[in-house]
């Protein structure tokens, strides 16, 4: 069941999948309707999840699950990875690939090898207070509050 993102209770699952480019706008009003029927029909054991999603900095998927009513199965998580892998060969993009990084650069969002914003550290090309996207938050309150922060904040803060 499609409920608007904001509408999701703060314990709500989070699962933010990194685009390694810049989506059009049509990409996005593409993806935005593809998103609509997935969720409307994403079920576990044939019970609908509560379910919404935020497209951000025409870069980030973020899909958001209610679970104090019906919990996510392996099976339903399956499905959305599925759909995600559909997106990806169908835009050409990356979205599941975790040893990246993306980050502020003004009002640009650059995205980098771990193992490039590593070497990036170390030649003070950024910093701790280099605002990142901490991909790893779980809820949608950590979301909120953790997700795009000074490295220092984050995960990220080990290699300064």
């Amino acid at each position: 069941m499609l409920v608007d993102f904001n509408a999701l209770p703060d314990s709500s699952k989070i699962w933010v999948f990194q685009a390694n480019r810049s989506f059009s706008d049509s990409e996005l009003q593409e993806i935005g309707l593809e998103l609509d029927a997935f969720i409307e029909e994403w079920t576990t054991h044939g019970s609908d999840l509560k379910a919404g999603y935020e497209l951000r900095y025409k870069r980030f998927i973020i899909l958001a699950l209610d679970q104090t009513l019906t919990s996510a199965s392996g099976c339903s998580i399956d499905a959305s990875v599925h759909f995600i892998q559909k997106l990806e060969k169908k835009y050409d993009v990356e979205l599941l690939d975790k040893m990246n990084v993306s980050y502020k650069q003004g009002d640009y969002i650059a995205y980098k090898p771990l193992s490039e914003f590593k070497k990036m550290a170390k030649q003070k090309a950024v910093s701790k207070n280099t605002i990142v996207f901490n991909n790893l938050v779980t809820n949608k309150g950590e979301y909120s509050e953790h997700w795009e922060v000074p490295a220092s904040e984050s995960w990220h803060s080990r290699f300064m």
